[in-house]
């Protein structure tokens, strides 16, 4: 018997050795190349669906699948950025079978990208929150020397130019202005408050892999400052960057940018991407003939690196440093360094200079958490005529995460600390003594706990509810809860409604630039309060699959935020002032938005979105609409490839409604309303040479500049010191034979770019 037992067991072994040996043979190998444009993908990831085999392309963006059984399998490649590319495939015995992808770019905000919508990696189509995501690819169809203007092609965001003369602006995200948004680096809060307004360019755009934008207060989880929105830019991570990135571009102007951007290894574990950015401006322009510059004058560098470390488990930890320094002047065409704060040739020169740092280091221990800091030191250096702005802001922040799963419940909880240190030489920082008036810098603490769970009911239905509390040295407890809920219909229909609460701490010097010009007189009525919002946002997004191939996406949403102790600046009482002051009443925001994206098959490409809104004060009982808000913004873009001739063709573009604009008062010539304007552009791209880009276009095709139908655009350009301007006992301008309409100087009517029609001709370089 025991002979027999041993027996069956060798046979049962030597047959199931032969199975093993005839299953290895009958396995093969998939390899192929993942490219687009002609450029290979680096890292692009390779798996058969369904199955646990996968691979990564190298530098050269080859891959290799091995050991695969014989059978027919669906081979998926994806890479941030770009579409997802599916193909089916059939191996035989010891077949080595080639497939080849060609990656095309998901250059808008539809397509499922990873996003960090709740301070955590997701999905976009899974994430509950509403998130529009861009990639560099959309921003380089009209390219642009810094950030401020490349948000001009994106739906419900405006880039608001906020003086004629030394161009500084703001972003306006749907009609609100730029204080109610706050701009991110990497999930850092270190672009607010006074670099809103001067720390937006100089950001170098080879260092961006994305920018994610969420419309509607995001306080519960950023905190003050994001009651309109927020735009967070993403940099790119070393290991997906190439080794050598350059781009440069001139325009007809006498514009010159460069974006330089270099990654190397230092040693085995650890990785620097380093990125530079210059632009300079120094063509003095004056096709107004108001004998003011059209546009600034700019001597702008910023160098960022960033150091990535590899750990054990995949840990994160990496740190990332920026410098920028700008000297930009405007005014006068005659004046030059020694007129600066002087009053005989009136410029407006600003030097500034700005560093920060910022890290994420993910804590040595089994659960995950998140430690994030950063500081950022700003220093302003200004010159308005004769009216000397000097300014110094310091902002520390640090935070931790814990993010922990637990059954359906996906945690989220945060402790955050942010010291603010804020001194000028104006009456912001001032004591309220006027008789013994000293200085006094601001010193702000502004610790917070946050917690969100987001709880996953179904395979379609999820619900996120999140708590945040605030403590402000000033001002006291502040909370802001929010709620929001995902439905996917399905694959193809998906709908979300989030709504939640905001609050603002307001510092008003370092956020309207009017208040600096010394053009107007600042007066404050009361002690501002904190502004408090409320929003509810609902949003549809829909794919339609056609036969041939095209596909159309459309992503809408209705808005709706009321605010609370809305801070306000009055320009029309007084002609001579801007009066600051707690609303007494309301305010709104609402509208809607649509953005839809259309690819056929035959390489066109459409983008287009438009967003009709409503921006109202209400106070007495009396409704109207805020200055400088339109009623409706449209924007779009439209591309076609050639690829037998590897040419590309981009036209791009926006639409504005009319806005209403601040005058000086009732005789002031100048319209009250803008027109209804348009800035679009076209550029052509080659890349039939190796590793190679040359684009070329036209920016400003219409030609259209805002002083088209208007006597003038800056208020007594040939007084700018108001020395021949006569005032009456109650403060008011007198009209005289020399000012008939009563006028001071003024430079702030404005609401577009002054720039012109210019051609412009630049250069790409990639080397993986």
């Amino acid at each position: 018997m025991r002979v027999k037992s041993s027996l069956r067991k060798i046979i049962i072994t030597f047959i199931f050795a032969l199975i093993v040996q005839f299953s290895m043979a009958q396995t093969s190998t998939i390899s192929g190349r993942i490219t687009s444009e002609g450029l290979p993908i680096e890292n692009a990831k390779v798996d058969l669906v369904g199955t646990n085999f996968s691979a990564t392309a190298d530098s050269l963006g080859i891959f290799v699948i091995q050991k695969i059984p014989n059978g027919s399998y669906k081979i998926r490649v994806s890479y941030f950025g770009f579409k997802t590319e599916l193909q089916n495939v059939t191996v035989n015995e010891e077949e080595n079978k080639v497939v080849n992808f060609e990656l095309i770019s998901s250059q808008n905000n539809i397509e499922e990208i990873v996003v960090t919508g709740t301070l955590k990696e997701v999905s976009r189509m899974e994430c509950p929150v509403s998130v529009e995501v861009y990639t560099p690819l959309y921003f380089k169809k009209n390219p642009t020397s810094n950030i401020f203007e490349a948000l001009q092609n994106i739906n419900g965001v405006r880039p608001q130019l906020n003086c004629n003369i030394c161009n500084t602006g703001d972003i306006h995200i749907n009609g609100l202005e730029g204080p109610y948004t706050m701009v991110l680096i990497d999930g850092m809060p270190i672009v607010s408050s006074l670099s809103t307004v001067y720390g937006l360019s100089g950001i170098p755009n080879s260092l961006i892999e994305r920018i994610e934008i969420v419309k509607g207060p995001a306080s519960s989880l950023y905190g003050s400052e994001s009651v309109g929105g927020l735009i967070n830019i993403i940099t790119k991570k070393p290991q997906n960057a190439p080794l050598l990135s350059l781009d440069i571009f001139g325009t007809t102007w006498g514009e010159y940018n460069l974006d330089l951007g270099l990654k190397l290894n230092a040693g085995k574990k650890a990785s620097v991407l380093t990125g530079v950015n210059y632009f300079n401006f120094q063509n003095r322009i004056d096709n107004n003939n108001d004998n003011f510059t059209d546009m600034t004058l700019q001597d702008r560098i910023s160098v960022f690196q960033k150091w990535n470390f590899q750990r054990n488990h995949n840990r994160i930890f990496s740190i990332a440093a920026r410098y920028m320094y700008e000297n930009r002047w405007g005014g006068d065409m005659r004046w030059e360094k020694q007129f600066r704060g002087g009053d005989s040739i009136y410029g407006e020169s600003i030097y500034t200079k700005r560093w920060e740092i910022l890290g994420n280091y993910q804590l040595p221990m089994r659960e995950k958490l998140m430690f994030s800091f950063s500081y950022n030191n700003h220093n302003q250096d200004s010159r308005y005529g004769t009216t000397i702005y000097d300014a110094q802001q310091n902002i520390a922040f640090s935070q931790l995460t814990w993010d922990k799963k637990i059954g359906k419940n996906d945690f989220l909880l945060g402790a955050a600390l942010r010291y603010t240190f804020y001194d000028d030489n104006t009456a912001a920082t001032a004591t309220a003594d006027t008789v013994n008036q000293q200085n006094q810098p601001q010193n702000i603490l502004l610790p917070g706990l946050f917690v969100q769970d987001e709880i996953t009911l179904s395979s379609k239905h999820k619900v996120l509810m999140g708590l945040r509390y605030d403590y402000n040295s000033i001002h006291g407890n502040i909370y802001t809860p929010r709620i929001a809920y995902k439905w996917t219909l399905n694959n193809n229909n998906i709908l979300r409604l989030n709504a939640g609460t905001g609050f603002r701490v307001v510092n008003l010097f370092t956020e309207d630039h009017a208040a600096l010009t010394g053009a107007r007189i600042i007066e404050i009525k009361n002690e501002l309060n904190p502004e408090q919002s409320y929003n509810v946002n609902l949003n549809y997004i829909k794919k339609i699959f056609v036969k041939n191939r095209t596909l159309i996406s459309f992503d809408a949403a209705i808005f709706y935020t009321f605010f609370n102790n809305r801070i306000v600046a009055d320009y029309e009482t007084d002609p001579n002032k801007i009066i600051y002051d707690n609303l007494k009443g309301y305010a709104e925001s609402k509208g809607l938005t649509l953005n839809m994206d259309v690819a056929f098959s035959n390489g066109l490409k459409l983008i287009a979105g438009g967003t009709l809104m409503e921006n109202t004060l209400t106070r007495n009982g009396i409704t109207e609409q805020q200055i400088l808000t339109e009623n409706f913004t449209g924007t779009w873009a439209v591309s076609y490839k050639i690829k037998k001739v590897k040419l590309a063709f981009d036209y791009t573009g926006n639409i504005y409604s009319p806005m209403r604009l601040p005058l000086l008062g009732e005789l002031d010539p100048r319209s009250p309303n803008s027109p209804w304007w348009s800035i679009q552009n076209i550029q052509l791209t080659y890349s039939g040479l190796k590793n190679f880009q040359i684009y070329g276009g036209v920016k400003n095709l219409l030609n259209w500049t805002p002083n088209k139908g208007n006597p003038f655009i800056i208020a007594r350009a040939n007084d700018p010191f108001d020395k021949d301007v006569q005032f009456g006992n109650n403060g008011q301008v007198i009209a005289t034979a020399n000012n008939p309409n009563a006028l001071t100087f003024d430079p702030n009517y404005v609401y577009a770019p002054n720039q012109g029609i210019r051609a412009f001709l630049g250069l790409r370089y990639n080397f993986k």
